[in-house]
């Protein structure tokens, strides 16, 4: 067993009682390894046929199991955004969201990307999900993961949330806290966890979610939807932080979240202050009662507040000049209608959907779909717009197999073999077994690999 921090099991001894033990012989418990189909890319039927060992977590409807020794993050399936690796407990949290294409929604504490990447597959491309996160450099890896997934209506921002609520008040439908945390639910499998822990580290983190908290509630529009989540078991950045924030917002209340066997209740004769009458209603994921690491979340409605009207979001910096694109468009795509405004980002076009506000003044590290760079005189695709494509999208497309797809990951030229080989000349989608990988450029059966070289393996 993990060597765990003394005042922590002095803590957790007294918080559980005659059930410590059993919470105890959790940690020695085998791990439990998670993916996510992504519905952007994947169609279930041939998705539960994967070689992985695949069975159904029960409280995330794309979310399976997997067998560690089938190491699904080497397979190319894993490049091309089929799946999304994540640890099983956390998937039920995007879950209590409920998103629905057309929905207007900010993850406010995204990287590396699971859960924004989970609340995009539910979108389906429709409506405007902003993704932040304050650290820069876990903001670049939470644009990544966008960009794996498919992922088209999406903007990553690199804000603190007091910075984003002077932009956004009552702006969003729906927002997701995913707040910092003490990790406590996370010392089965990160050692970095145990060793950082303090009481002292609880009580600071308590006091950043209830700020984070509160700069969140001021975002959401009227009649909106809140989750909150951690990855700890500690009451004060739990129950107690939920039960004083209803208590100090009374246009907010707990709503039921839905219930799976292996979940436990919100506990509320754990809190010390606030209003616990709700508290029931909140859900709390222990690693002892289910296959999954220690998480709690709570799911609130906004009743009532100020209505603020937006515009949609001129979000051009300069006039645009679209020949090179649209020259490209027409030579190599079809039937590729996306819902947004152009605007170019430094010397890369992109596409922002139409009901984000203005760009201007934020800190944006992807600005919706990338569709490529402007070089001198010729327009060259991205990579990001290859993995949004779906084979009927795009006019040339080369399907490979696995070894193939391997070979192509690392960097290497493709000869085609096959009957139309000799016909496809240009810009070519590449895909495996019918998921969308990246580019290639074809002339004479011999395909140029594009794939970029610091994603090559």
């Amino acid at each position: 067993m993990r060597k765990l921090p003394i005042d922590f099991i002095n803590k957790m001894s007294k918080l559980l009682g005659d059930k410590f033990d059993d919470f105890l012989k959790g940690y020695d418990s085998d791990r439990q390894y998670g993916l996510r189909r992504n519905p952007l890319k994947a169609e279930k039927e041939a998705f539960v046929m994967l070689p992985f060992g695949l069975k159904k977590v029960l409280w995330a409807q794309e979310g399976y199991y997997y067998d560690e020794s089938t190491r699904p993050g080497r397979h190319p399936y894993h490049e091309a955004g089929a799946y999304y690796i994540q640890e099983p407990s956390a998937m039920a949290v995007a879950e209590l969201l409920d998103a629905k294409p057309g929905d207007k929604i900010l993850d406010l504490c995204a990287a590396p990307g699971g859960k924004s990447t989970q609340i995009a597959g539910k979108m389906k491309g429709q409506g405007l999900l902003v993704s932040n996160e304050i650290n820069p450099q876990r903001a670049k890896i939470l644009s990544q993961n966008i960009e794996r997934m498919g992922i088209r209506n999406a903007v990553v921002v690199n804000h603190d949330s007091k910075d984003l609520l002077e932009r956004f008040p009552a702006f969003f439908d729906k927002i997701l806290v995913d707040a910092p945390c003490s990790g406590e639910g996370m010392f089965r499998k990160d050692e970095n966890a145990v060793n950082e822990w303090s009481m002292e580290n609880v009580k600071m983190c308590s006091n950043r979610q209830r700020e984070i908290l509160e700069n969140a509630a001021a975002m959401l529009a009227p009649g909106g939807t809140l989750v909150y989540s951690t990855c700890t078991f500690s009451p004060e950045e739990n129950e107690e932080t939920i039960a004083g924030f209803v208590a100090e917002n009374d246009e907010f209340i707990i709503e039921d979240c839905e219930f799976y066997e292996g979940f436990d209740h919100g506990h509320p004769e754990w809190v010390t202050s606030g209003d616990a009458a709700d508290i029931d209603k909140t859900i709390r994921l222990w690693p002892h009662m289910l296959g999954g690491e220690g998480h709690y979340a709570a799911k609130l409605k906004k009743k009532t507040g100020e209505n603020i009207s937006y515009q949609p979001g001129e979000n051009f910096q300069k006039k645009t000049d679209l020949t090179l694109y649209k020259e490209f468009e027409n030579q190599y795509l079809k039937d590729f209608n996306i819902d947004g405004d152009y605007v170019l980002f430094g010397d890369r076009l992109c596409i922002v959907p139409k009901i984000m506000p203005s760009l201007k003044g934020l800190k944006v590290v992807r600005p919706g779909l990338e569709l490529g760079e402007y070089k001198k005189k010729r327009f060259e695709p991205a990579h990001a717009l290859a993995m949004a494509l779906k084979a009927d999208e795009a006019l040339n497309v080369y399907n490979m197999s696995q070894d193939e797809a391997a070979r192509y990951i690392h960097g290497e030229t493709i000869v085609s073999d096959g009957e139309d080989s000799g016909k496809i000349k240009g810009w070519t989608l590449m895909q495996v077994d019918g998921y969308s990988i990246g580019w290639g450029k074809c002339s004479n059966g011999v395909i140029k690999n594009h794939y970029p070289k610091g994603l090559r393996k």
